[in-house]
């Protein structure tokens, strides 16, 4: 998402630099390991104002995903130090961190984010958090958004099976594995309908994953492992139903990807899933843990490919309308460029 947004901006004229390749990211909640971290920022500080002092530095300092477990130890302070606006994007924020070990490096959190002009939220639930530490003017809504792909002539969803499933997910634990236990449990109650389930990705839980889908016919399953990124549309063109619980996806740009090739989506409506796919237009979102709902859903599509084929196409239509790189830098310039009136200019 961090290269999306920096193609978008660059998009608009704007010259991109990353000032610093610090990494901020605490692997747990020690008051050590944070000091450190902020040791280790107070240098990148030095070095940076150094730098900016002689070359004039940025108009603009924008943060990409502060929150309470890689909080921002650089841009507040440089953007105060140069008198330039402050900007997070995909910043997050939940009280009940306050009070499980993580208050003081939440603390930085929501003082970047009452620093910044502009807090630019992917999500809804996003906002929601922010909306209670700040007001509601320094808050924009950005939806996620892809790289979209020409559309070719013809369609060449018909001739797709529509019992071709496939799912695109890393193997690793979390709410990654919650998922294809999801999916596993939800297709073993489909013995009788004629699917098959391509699934592209790889992880450290790979064998687990594999293990899951053992009692199922190996003709039923493909699998394809680790692939290039621009790979992946491949193989979703070869599809015709996403499938993928969500289980507690930000949101999941594979869905965007999914859609972008005309493929409707099966999922769950859980955290962030509902900011990229539309229920009753271009997917179906089930409610949480609804196993045999999830099931009942890919059973009515492999059933009526006519009523799939219509949610694909409306799918295509939403990305390519909606969800698109040019349609997101239209958005985010409109958002940043009033800010360069808010400049000082200390250098020049």
């Amino acid at each position: 998402m961090a290269r999306l947004l920096i193609a978008a901006l660059e998009s608009k004229g704007n010259i991109i630099t990353i000032p610093s390749h610090l990494r901020c990211y605490l692997r747990g909640s020690s008051l050590a390991e944070f000091n450190e971290a902020r040791e280790n920022s107070r240098d990148e500080f030095a070095r940076i104002t150094r730098e900016w002092a002689a070359s004039g530095g940025g108009d603009l300092w924008l943060t990409y995903h502060p929150y309470y477990r890689a909080p921002d130890l650089l841009g507040p302070d440089v953007a105060k130090q140069f008198g330039i606006p402050y900007v997070t994007c995909e910043a997050s924020y939940a009280a009940k961190r306050d009070n499980d070990g993580w208050k003081e490096q939440q603390a930085v959190v929501k003082s970047a984010v009452r620093q910044a002009a502009l807090n630019l939220c992917f999500t809804n639930r996003d906002r929601q958090g922010l909306s209670a530490i700040v007001t509601s003017s320094s808050l924009a809504n950005v939806p996620p958004f892809i790289v979209v792909e020409p559309v070719s002539s013809g369609d060449h969803r018909a001739a797709s099976p529509p019992e071709h499933l496939i799912a695109v997910a890393m193997m690793r634990s979390g709410v990654k594995f919650d998922s294809f236990k999801f999916l596993a449990a939800a297709l073993a109650l489909l013995p009788d309908v004629p699917w098959h389930l391509t699934i592209v990705g790889h992880g450290p839980l790979a064998e687990a994953v594999r293990e899951l889908f053992r009692v199922f016919p190996e003709k039923r399953l493909r699998w394809i492992g680790e692939v290039a990124p621009e790979a992946v549309s491949d193989y979703l063109r070869q599809a015709s139903i996403y499938v993928w619980p969500g289980c507690g996806e930000a949101y999941g740009l594979a869905y965007l990807e999914a859609q972008a090739a005309g493929l409707p989506v099966i999922a769950q409506a859980a955290a962030g899933v509902p900011e990229v796919v539309v229920h009753g237009q271009t997917g179906v979102l089930l409610p949480e843990g609804d196993i045999a709902g999830f099931a009942s859903a890919i059973r009515r599509w492999i059933n009526n490919p006519a009523e799939r084929a219509v949610f694909g196409a409306r799918a295509r239509d939403f990305v390519q309308s909606e969800r698109s790189l040019e349609k997101a830098a239209q958005r985010l310039h409109g958002l940043l460029s009033p800010l360069a009136g808010r400049v000082k200019c200390l250098h020049g």
